[in-house]
């Protein structure tokens, strides 16, 4: 996830919406018809969830969103909280969308939100807070469980202070306590601050609250130049969703953008021993499917989210066999 594909792709959208017409019109219909999926089972380790942003090129509604999710076979959805107003904006009922969601077999494990919790300016984060609040409130209705919490605001801060940052989250903790949902801090690669796992770590381990819990990312680790042993340091109550994704060896780290990212197993990313490292240390959680790739954009987007879940679920099955 990335605040900067957040602000200057929204105008990119509609032409690649065209791009891919025929295919982003077609499959909607198509799912008009779907059943409620399988739900997760006790063989599997891990459950599969889909991030929106996957096929955000294509400017699917929500409601049409959770359908290709639920037909693709995924056990759950991460929405963006700017899709979620959206749709509340366009008169749609939250209750009723909870509802199918769940009706689909899905269930609403995360979500990304981009509240300004973490900044210096006493005024800003206050903003920020209100809106975190207003975005847990929505996301609650949908069954929602937990939202992102990055560095917003701070990306290009060089001094935050980390022990400033923590109980900052922890305000944002008591927040999400009170309407009952998670914020996870997260690792933010391409940022200034929250850029590598360990500060990620001491804002989740110093801030006194015992539903403090990190977000981390296959590409967000590697471009934020943290090592992936630091993967063995994470318990099972640390973590409960992790963001899956690939790399190619080119363009090299300082380049490599969100853009760049591709379906696990196409690329050069560690990911059975990070899978291993995942199930050996307890996380039973969810591994979420989180593209921004412009030519998956341009595709099908059932077919994309088919392929993610499959090249996941591989991916899975040969690092755990």
């Amino acid at each position: 996830m990335n605040a900067e594909i957040s602000r200057r792709d929204v105008l990119r959208s509609a032409s690649l919406a065209m791009a891919a017409g025929t295919a982003a019109a077609i499959a909607p219909a198509m799912l008009s018809a779907v059943e409620p999926v399988s739900r997760r089972t006790a063989a599997e380790p891990f459950g599969y969830m889909f991030n929106t942003s996957t096929i955000r090129g294509q400017t699917i509604a929500l409601p049409q969103e959770v359908e290709i999710v639920a037909k693709a076979g995924y056990h759950a959805i991460e929405p963006w909280t700017r899709e979620i107003d959206a749709f509340v904006q366009e008169g749609g009922s939250l209750k009723d969308l909870g509802k199918k969601i769940a009706d689909l077999g899905l269930t609403v494990e995360s979500a990304i939100g981009f509240a300004e919790w973490i900044v210096d300016d006493d005024a800003k984060r206050a903003q920020g807070l209100e809106t975190a609040r207003r975005d847990m409130d929505r996301l609650v209705q949908l069954g929602g469980k937990r939202i992102a919490a990055p560095p917003v605001g701070a990306t290009n801060q060089t001094d935050l202070n980390l022990s400033a940052a923590a109980e900052r989250y922890h305000a944002l903790l008591e927040i999400g306590r009170n309407i009952g949902i998670v914020p996870q801090v997260e690792v933010w690669g391409f940022s200034k601050s929250l850029s590598k796992l360990g500060e990620t770590l001491f804002v989740a381990a110093e801030c006194r609250h015992a539903d403090a819990c990190i977000l981390p990312d296959i590409y967000h680790l590697y471009k934020g130049g943290s090592d992936f042993e630091g993967v063995k340091l994470l318990s099972s109550a640390a973590v409960h969703v992790f963001h899956v994704n690939d790399y190619p060896a080119d363009p090299p780290r300082a380049m490599i953008a969100d853009a760049n990212r591709v379906y696990p197993g196409d690329g050069i990313a560690p990911l059975k021993p990070v899978l291993r490292t995942l199930r050996d240390s307890g996380f039973r959680g969810y591994l979420s499917l989180e593209l921004f790739n412009r030519d998956y954009w341009k595709q099908d987007p059932f077919e994309v989210a088919r392929t993610g879940l499959e090249k996941m679920r591989t991916t899975v099955q040969q690092a755990l066999s």
